[in-house]
């Protein structure tokens, strides 16, 4: 599919960007440390927690962190990611030329979409093997660590949606940077007021993320976070074909 292979030439072009090296090292340097730092915490209190019947383990206490952990970064990083994928397009004058192209503006939404979010599994991928490699001394809950996995591939994907759609609002990558990691933030923290309302709860990303690191997969934060991945790739959608017509 023609899509596909606009998928495939997007994340082959982010691996030409040495951001993206940068981005993956510096994650991995930053949660490979933050690995070590539960682990550290874990023989401390292992003997203490050992004769607890019910105690958390290493998916609780390791692992499960660990991935709260990565979301925070992943917030922090994937305005770094997304804020080229159409405002450097406008910023080098080759945006025409891709609107012109014989695909629909949905074919290539989804196109950048794609490759960008292949870029971030990725890195899940390498951020994963970490409480993975904890099944080789120890037994780790696969399905609270299979939720949680799929806690933040929903998150990212939510993260990638709002990145894409206001770079199509700017031809400076820095705007699409700095709007984009406010926006996540302010969605991060919505609900963080004690008065907040049933409203700011539920457009919380936060609030929909923490029953996926609990193992609580419910229908309710999935079809939240695909709701928001589908809501802003539409208004990207709608405001190139706007300026398409144009």
């Amino acid at each position: 599919m023609i899509m596909l292979a606009l998928a495939r030439n997007e994340l082959y072009r982010l691996f030409l960007s040495p951001l993206a090296w940068v981005i993956l090292a510096l994650s991995q340097v930053i949660l490979a440390y933050l690995f070590l730092t539960h682990i550290d915490y874990f023989i401390q209190i292992q003997a203490k927690i050992s004769a607890i019947p019910g105690a958390p383990g290493v998916t609780e206490l390791i692992a499960t962190p660990l991935l709260s952990n990565a979301a925070t970064i992943l917030l922090l990083l994937t305005p770094l990611i997304t804020m080229r994928l159409i405002a450097e397009e406008r910023r080098n004058e080759s945006l025409p030329l891709l609107l012109s192209a014989p695909l629909s503006m949905l074919q290539i939404v989804l196109g950048k979409f794609l490759g960008t979010l292949g870029f971030f599994f990725i890195l899940l991928l390498l951020i994963i093997l970490m409480p993975l490699s904890l099944a080789i001394g120890s037994s780790l809950d696969f399905g609270l660590l299979a939720a949680a996995f799929l806690g933040l591939i929903l998150l990212v994907a939510s993260f990638t949606a709002i990145g894409l759609f206001l770079s199509s609002l700017t031809k400076q990558p820095s705007i699409a940077a700095v709007t984009t990691f406010a926006t996540l933030f302010l969605l991060w923290i919505i609900d963080w007021s004690t008065q907040s309302t049933g409203l700011f709860n539920w457009l919380s990303l936060l609030n929909h993320y923490q029953p996926f690191l609990q193992g609580e997969v419910r229908t309710s934060d999935i079809a939240y976070y695909l709701i928001i991945t589908v809501v802003f790739l539409t208004l990207t959608v709608r405001h190139l074909d706007s300026e398409r017509l144009n």
